[in-house]
């Protein structure tokens, strides 16, 4: 616990045999009270490892996408009463022991989201992050500080901190099962005029780290700036795309009785 704030960590995994122990091995258990496990119908030894590490461990019957991951991992953290909850991913790209820092601004009450940015400083170049990558994460990061009137870092982090508001509040269940999620999330918590903080955080791109195909990435980025360009329209009052409205679809236990083993 931080400051009486019960600490959750959830792990969306797929394929993440081969760096889930180091991942795990560094989260610090002096203030984490729980960490979850979401398995997207990995094809490696992911879940036996997991279950031999001693962490709940959930599985989807079938891959359901990394959004799709992260609903169920949230959806597990709110049913195992975590107060903040940090998502990382488990390639160990990121930096676990940055757990308290993040935990520490929600439990503070100076954020409600808090990111931990790679392009703070020199991590991300550093880090072995591609030049391409890092020109499109610069890229992208522009248009969107433009388009949503913000002034962050980094918008594509994979390691991110949430209060329990936050999960209760946004219309999560509307939004894409795909990479995309992450980005519509976070439109949503400044759209509804959340707290948005960031911190430095180092990054390690080794062989083992995950990272999706080249088409993939333009995927990403096509869904990232049509994101902001709903984001603009609905603050216009042009449109209210459903994941924008306030009385969208939240996060319910039913959703993980549906995807969950």
């Amino acid at each position: 616990m931080i400051h009486g704030k019960r600490v959750l960590v959830v792990l969306p995994a797929y394929n993440a045999e081969k760096t889930l122990e180091r991942t795990n091995s560094e989260i610090p258990r002096d203030v984490v009270d729980d960490v979850i496990l979401v398995d997207d119908a990995s094809r490696d030894g992911t879940v036996e490892l997991s279950r031999r590490l001693g962490l709940p461990t959930l599985v989807h019957a079938r891959n359901l996408g990394y959004g799709g991951n992260q609903k169920t991992c949230y959806t597990a953290a709110l049913i195992r009463d975590a107060d903040i909850v940090v998502m990382i991913h488990p390639d160990y790209q990121y930096e676990p022991r940055l757990i308290p820092a993040l935990a520490s601004l929600i439990a503070l009450d100076v954020y409600d989201v808090v990111l931990g940015s790679r392009i703070i400083g020199k991590g991300a170049r550093l880090g072995g992050m591609p030049r391409y990558k890092y020109l499109a994460n610069r890229f992208l990061t522009l248009v969107q500080n433009l388009l949503l009137r913000e002034k962050l870092t980094e918008y594509h982090t994979g390691c991110r901190a949430f209060s329990r508001r936050i999960l209760e509040t946004l219309p999560l269940a509307a939004d894409s099962d795909d990479f995309v999620f992450d980005n519509q999330m976070l439109a949503q918590a400044l759209f509804f005029g959340f707290r948005v903080g960031e911190v430095s955080c180092p990054t390690r791109y080794l062989p083992d780290s995950s990272s999706i195909n080249f088409w993939r990435s333009v995927r990403y980025g096509a869904g990232v700036l049509w994101t902001s360009l709903e984001y603009r329209l609905a603050r216009a009052g042009v449109m209210r795309p459903r994941i924008f409205d306030a009385a969208g679809p939240r996060l319910a236990t039913e959703l993980m009785q549906r995807r969950v083993l």
